[in-house]
Parts: structure tokens; C-alpha cells; sequence
């Protein structure tokens, strides 16, 4: 094998590939990417059996082949390298030759007999906006658990029907649900329903990848065991094992009716509750108070610290006092995009059960693609 290529266009490749790759590998095989020279350029991939990342560059190939090498060491040496181009090749003695103006690497080569079959999608497959995907993913994949306990609370729910998809994260303590515009291509058929339970990491690292390709790509395809979920844009693909299990009915949380809500700024109560909370125990609720006047907040640490303030609000309704956790507060806010945030409190026909506060962003007319419940216990049993 020999090949040139650009520097730049190289360094991103590589570091596209490796990006979702585990920082520590229990196979060592699975450390190492994929590079296959051929007429047509250059290909390389990464696959840990659970997520893969390809893509295809142009190169100038003088001898086709295919090598196998670390991919972080790769990434990190390609990073650094001077504005030349780089030229790659293999000895007689199997060993990676990497030049790049004066600089020179010798690097391993891993047995490419070992390593994986990357998995190629064939399913149904539909568009999304690029950037509405993006900010969908950060809106929702951080009320995801991070506790592998439970694996499916780990992911986030793709639910695609009719023209609308849907993406669902909980992990018991909150719910957040966003809905963007799905293409699948043809006639939608409002009765048929694809679903597909994807890692919250993976498709976190989707996100911020192909937020600005214009448009991507969403393949559902597999069975059994290994189904899988594929995300493609330009000449990037990246696919995922689906999570097995059934996710919580969660939708049905919603309320239906909202008459009881309070209108804040979302920027003041984002500050106001950062500075309140930095009194508080770790994991401790916040106290607030929603009142005609406003909503204030109340907090009592260790030694002794206290903190108060208020925001200006407005209130349609009773007046509420409730705690929130306010890590999980702040997230929402972050994730409601809008001046304004509304605050809806809902019933419950439980009276020693608290009532989930729905978050929302406060604008004007149509219907909210952007939904956040949140209380102090446990939504689901």
C-alpha cells in the first residue's frame, strides 16, 4: 500500500473515526482504524462492535491496499503534523511508513484478518434538517441516566410517524421530548410507527458532528440481536447497535390541560438559581415560591449558609411553593432556547403525591416542539 493526501483532509478523518471509539478497549483489535486505499480514494473506518464511524476522503493511491493501525496514536500524529502532505506507505516488513514534510513516523500494524466486518445499513431510511436534528439531540440526550443499571433509561427513543420525529430521554427523575420534521421520502402513512432506542452518547457525539451538513440521513436496519441505526451526511456514516428493551411509557406523563403557569425570563432565573444553589447540599432541592409579585427562591446549606432571591414572573393562578433540584431546573432552561420560559403546574389525583412541573418555551401560538417534565421524585415506578 501507498498512498498521499492532504494533511487537513486527513487529520479530520481520522479524528472523525476515533471520535466514538471507547478511551479504554477491552479488545485491543478494536482500538485500531481501518484504512483501505483504493482507486477511488481512501476509506477509513472505526467499529466497537456497538458503534462504527466511516468515511471516504480523496487521495492519490499508487498502490491500493488495506492497513490496520491505533487509531488514537493516529489521530494525535496527524493532528500535529507540518502543512505538508502526508504520505503513507507499508515496508517489506509489514511495518506503517508516515511522512509528512521532514517529520517521519513508524508505526505497528494490526492484523486487518482480526478486526470486524463494519456494518452496512439497507433499511428504511428518511431526512432531517442537520441543525434542528443537532439542537433536538442537546435538548433532550442529557436527561438521559447515566447509570447503566438500567440500560434503556441510558437512551434516547427515535419515534418517527407520519412526517414527525420524535426524541424521548428520561432517567425517572425527568422527561424531555422533542419533536422535529421527518422526510421518509414518500406518502406518510400517520398509522405506521418506527421506534429505535439509540445511546445517549453516541448519538450526543452525532449531534455535534453533523450539526452543520445540511441535511442527514436516518436508516433503520437489522434484526434480532442486532438491529442497528445508521446517520449519514455528505460522506460520513456513523451506525449504532439499538439498545434492547422496551422503553417507559413516558408520553402519557404529559398533562393536557395547562391553566395553571407561571411566565418567567429565562435568563434572570438561570442566574438567579446558580447563585442561590451555590449554598445547597449537593442533590439537595431548591425551595421556590411563585406568587403574583414574583418567584422566589430559598436556600439552606452547611454551616450555616443561606442564600435567598427573587425574579420578576407572572403568575396565572394559585400561588405554589415546591422543590426542585436545581441542576435538573438549570438544564432545562438551557435547553429551552427562548427569552421567556413557562412554568406549568400540574394536578395529580394523588394528593400525597407531588405534581410534575412542565417546562416549555414561551412563545406565541402552534404547538411546543419542546417539552420538559420535572419533579422532585420519582416519575416512574
Amino acid at each position: 500500500m501507498k498512498f498521499h493526501v492532504n494533511r487537513d483532509v486527513f487529520s479530520e478523518a481520522v479524528s472523525f473515526v476515533v471520535k466514538l471509539l471507547p478511551q479504554r478497549n477491552p479488545q485491543p483489535i478494536l482500538a485500531g482504524v481501518l484504512v483501505e486505499a483504493t482507486e477511488a480514494g481512501l476509506s477509513l473506518a472505526a467499529f466497537d462492535y456497538e458503534a462504527s464511524a466511516r468515511t471516504t476522503i480523496e487521495a492519490t493511491v499508487d498502490e491500493p491496499g488495506t492497513i490496520l493501525v491505533h487509531g488514537r496514536l493516529l489521530s494525535e500524529i496527524a493532528s500535529r503534523l507540518p502543512n505538508a502532505p502526508i504520505q503513507v506507505e507499508v515496508d517489506a516488513d509489514g511495518a506503517i511508513l508516515l511522512s509528512c514534510g521532514s517529520a517521519r513516523f513508524t508505526l505497528a500494524s494490526m492484523p486487518v484478518q482480526e478486526y470486524p466486518a463494519i456494518p452496512e445499513v439497507t433499511g428504511q431510511s428518511g431526512l432531517v434538517p442537520a441543525e434542528d436534528f443537532a439542537t433536538a439531540i442537546a435538548q433532550v440526550a442529557f436527561a438521559a441516566s447515566r447509570d447503566d443499571v438500567t440500560p434503556v433509561l441510558t437512551g434516547v427513543q427515535l419515534e418517527v410517524a407520519g412526517t414527525e420525529l420524535s426524541l424521548v430521554a428520561t432517567d425517572r427523575y425527568r422527561v424531555a421530548l422533542r419533536d422535529i420534521a421527518w422526510d421518509g421520502g414518500g406518502v406518510a402513512d400517520e398509522t405506521a410507527t418506527t421506534s429505535a432506542l439509540v445511546p445517549a452518547r453516541t448519538l450526543t457525539e452525532v449531534g455535534k458532528t453533523f450539526a452543520h451538513s445540511g441535511e442527514i440521513s436516518i436508516a433503520f436496519s437489522g434484526s434480532g440481536d442486532r438491529e442497528i441505526i445508521a446517520f449519514t451526511a455528505g460522506n460520513k456514516t456513523v451506525t449504532s447497535l439499538l439498545i434492547k428493551g422496551n422503553f417507559p411509557p413516558v408520553r402519557r406523563l404529559f398533562p393536557a390541560q395547562t391553566d395553571h403557569h407561571a411566565v418567567v425570563n429565562t435568563g434572570e432565573l438561570t442566574e438567579a438559581v446558580r447563585r442561590v444553589s451555590l449554598v445547597l447540599d449537593r442533590s439537595a432541592p431548591l425551595r421556590f415560591t411563585f406568587t403574583s409579585e414574583g418567584v422566589s427562591m430559598d436556600a439552606s446549606g452547611t454551616e450555616q449558609a443561606r442564600a435567598t432571591e427573587s425574579v420578576d414572573a407572572t403568575l396565572e393562578g394559585d400561588d405554589v411553593t415546591l422543590g426542585l433540584n436545581p441542576q435538573y431546573l438549570l438544564e432545562a432552561l438551557g435547553a429551552v432556547r427562548s427569552e421567556f420560559t413557562r412554568i406549568t403546574f400540574t394536578s395529580s389525583e394523588n394528593a400525597n403525591k407531588l405534581s410534575p412541573v412542565l417546562i416549555t418555551p414561551q412563545t406565541s401560538g402552534g404547538a411546543e416542539s419542546f417539552k420538559y417534565l420535572l419533579q422532585p421524585n420519582l416519575l416512574l415506578r
